[in-house]
């Protein structure tokens, strides 16, 4: 806020251009302006330097996806392609009632070539998280230090800090030279924002979705905060002891300084968990206003900080204007309400290609319907594909009942018919269509490729189901392809009441069906006392490869399980044979099938076996639970199979 921040000189003088009695004073301690920034500017390079370092650790896994192009042009832009239809019966038979869903669609072309010329598998690279040697330290950093903050990311942020230190403290003193916490705060823009955009280079370098480095943004956005105050009040405190505020004040740098600073305290101000949570759009609002007048006044406040403000109003501005606006998709939707999930179901079949199993999308429903709100055509929520790409079907969506938006759009959902029927007649089953804004996909695996691993375990509460089904149907898909080293996948569902598995029926069975070289398991695990008939007969669940039980799942035994099974199939192929053929005879009916089968076993049975990935989806406290039980996995158990890692989504804004 002081003229030295301005670029003025530094000594102690009086100004001519003001009237006497204002002094622009400055200790002798103070430091020089080419001093100042050439800290700040070392400590950025630090920073980067950093930053540059974890992207060299994570090249091996991102050099590793460029075996196949798919792996990277999915998961960029969502789009519709044809889907040549497959000659295989579909599973729509399975549906016997209203409640059920009509999974028909979910089948996918199979093409084993000729008896000649088979097609052989072609496995994705496996590249592990880290060297076995530094595995237990990972698994120390994996521990909770809070509620959905581990020790790794306690670590980055001291780290953070640690680096700021230098700046901070060398040479300076807080309550006599305000002048270099302005500099600070500066040089912190680009950091702040490039930790907060959602197409930016910081995420895509890592191979990180905006939601995982989000902390980072909000923590930097605290030291910003920070900064800025400790420099405006520096200065507000040393005007006021001299009796000059008024007259300081009143000059341009100073009260553009002062209306930057109002900015930054409104953004940090609404940005805390109760507007987040609570009223998330004047979150966005006060975000949106505060960022269009900062950059403004901090340069009119200093013009120095030009390149700063640069370097932060360009990627935000590629982010904003280009980058959302490629991803972003209109189209027509299909509501249809699964009341005993409380989830509102969402088909968008002109859009079925372009993403990746794990990744989720932000959905505008373009309608004025009261039940959604005055407002809530505007509104943006996150929701996690729960189909795979390259289907007949399209995407789907299933949003849970929670807040008044889902709600509202639950209670439209329930309407049938579509929105154009001049009485709102309930149509028979086929929902109701709407105008949606799609933008994305964003978050997902990563430079992690599920289907490099050896088994494959997934933990899903409630609507988090929707990560696990897109996730397992993509690994299905490829290993119908020959391009899945998995020879094991396991789900595990927990929900409260055993009714909320009707509808998905259908679907999981289909998926069971569609398993054929890697075999699916699906547990499904009801935490509430069933009140009424119960849903199922007692001998429905024959199969062992789709249960129902009471209570809840013990993850670490299961991913044990995972590891036992990863290991016990490594069989000799004369042995495989012997226990598979009369199943396999009766399933396919053909020795050619039967032999491909056979085949595939023996090639992910060469070479070591490539690790176990869990993927978790549900509330902070499942993800953490998680992450707790496998540290209980015994260590030789986890390098018997090559390690085991964890893949988070967690709910939340």
């Amino acid at each position: 806020m002081s003229s030295s921040f301005s670029g003025a000189s530094n000594a102690t003088q009086t100004t001519p251009a003001i009237s006497p009695s204002v002094t622009v004073i400055s200790t002798a301690s103070a430091t020089p302006p080419l001093r100042a920034v050439t800290i700040v500017y070392y400590t950025d390079l630090i920073l980067i330097s950093l930053f540059l370092f974890v992207v060299l650790l994570r090249l091996p896994r991102a050099l590793a996806r460029f075996w196949n192009v798919s792996e990277w042009t999915n998961g960029l832009i969502l789009r519709y392609t044809r889907i040549r239809r497959s000659g295989r019966a579909g599973a729509g038979h399975l549906s016997t009632d209203d409640t059920h869903v009509n999974y028909g669609s979910y089948q996918w072309h199979l093409d084993l070539g000729t008896k000649e010329n088979p097609i052989p598998p072609s496995y994705p690279p496996h590249v592990t998280s880290c060297p076995p040697v530094l595995r237990p330290v990972l698994n120390f950093l994996h521990l909770r230090a809070s509620p959905g903050v581990s020790i790794f990311h306690v670590s980055i942020m001291t780290v953070y800090l640690a680096v700021l230190a230098f700046p901070t403290f060398y040479n300076t003193n807080v309550f006599t030279d305000p002048y270099r916490y302005g500099y600070i705060a500066v040089s912190q823009f680009p950091i702040v924002f490039g930790f907060g955009v959602k197409n930016g280079v910081v995420g895509w370098l890592i191979g990180a979705g905006y939601e995982k480095v989000n902390f980072m943004h909000r923590f930097t956005g605290r030291v910003l905060f920070l900064a800025v105050n400790v420099h405006t009040l520096g200065y507000i405190y040393r005007w006021t002891n001299q009796g000059t505020f008024t007259q300081n004040i009143a000059r341009p740098t100073a009260y553009w300084g002062l209306i930057a600073t109002i900015c930054i305290d409104l953004i940090f101000f609404f940005s805390i968990d109760f507007w987040r949570g609570r009223a998330y759009n004047v979150f966005l609002v006060t975000h949106i206003l505060g960022v269009i007048l900062l950059f403004p006044s901090t340069y009119l406040h200093t013009p120095i900080s030009l390149p700063f403000l640069a370097a932060s109003l360009l990627p935000y501005l590629l982010d904003l204007v280009i980058l959302r606006t490629l991803k972003t998709r209109t189209t027509t939707a299909t509501l249809l309400p699964l009341p005993s999930l409380q989830i509102t179901r969402i088909t968008l079949p002109y859009i079925n290609t372009g993403w990746r199993g794990g990744q989720h999308v932000r959905l505008r429903v373009l309608t004025t319907d009261n039940r959604l709100g005055k407002l809530g055509w505007v509104e943006t929520h996150p929701l996690t594909i729960a189909s795979a790409s390259g289907t007949e079907e399209g995407m789907v969506l299933l949003c849970k009942k929670s807040g008044d938006w889902t709600t509202g759009l639950f209670e439209l959902a329930k309407q049938g018919g579509s929105l154009g029927d001049e009485k709102g007649k309930r149509g028979e089953g086929e929902g109701v269509r709407v105008r949606v804004m799609v933008e994305g996909p964003y978050g997902g695996p990563g430079h992690r490729m599920f289907s490099s691993f050896s088994a494959a375990v997934f933990v899903v509460g409630g609507s988090g189901i929707s990560f696990a089904l897109s996730a397992i149907q993509e690994m299905i898909q490829k290993d119908l392809e020959g391009q899945c080293r998995a020879k094991w996948i396991q789900l595990v569902w927990s929900v409260q009441d055993p009714a909320s598995l009707v509808p998905l029926l259908p679907l999981l069975i289909s998926m069971i069906q569609q398993s054929i070289y890697t075999p699916l398991h699906i547990a499904v695990f009801y935490t509430r006392v069933t009140v009424g008939q119960f849903p199922f007969k007692p001998d429905f669940f024959r199969s062992t490869r789709l249960t129902l039980s009471s209570g809840r799942p013990k993850i670490s035994k299961i991913v044990e399980d995972a590891i036992s099974r990863a290991a016990a199939l490594r069989r000799s192929p004369s042995s495989r044979s012997r226990s598979r053929s009369g199943r396999d005879a009766g399933r396919h009916g053909s020795q050619r099938r039967r032999n491909r089968v056979e085949d595939e076993e023996a090639a992910k049975d060469r070479g070591r076996l490539k690790g176990v990935v869990v993927g978790v989806c549900g509330p902070v406290g499942m993800a953490d639970g998680v992450f707790e039980e496998v540290g209980k996995v015994d260590k030789r158990r986890r390098e018997q199979v090559g390690g085991v890692e964890v893949h988070e989504e967690t709910f939340g804004w």
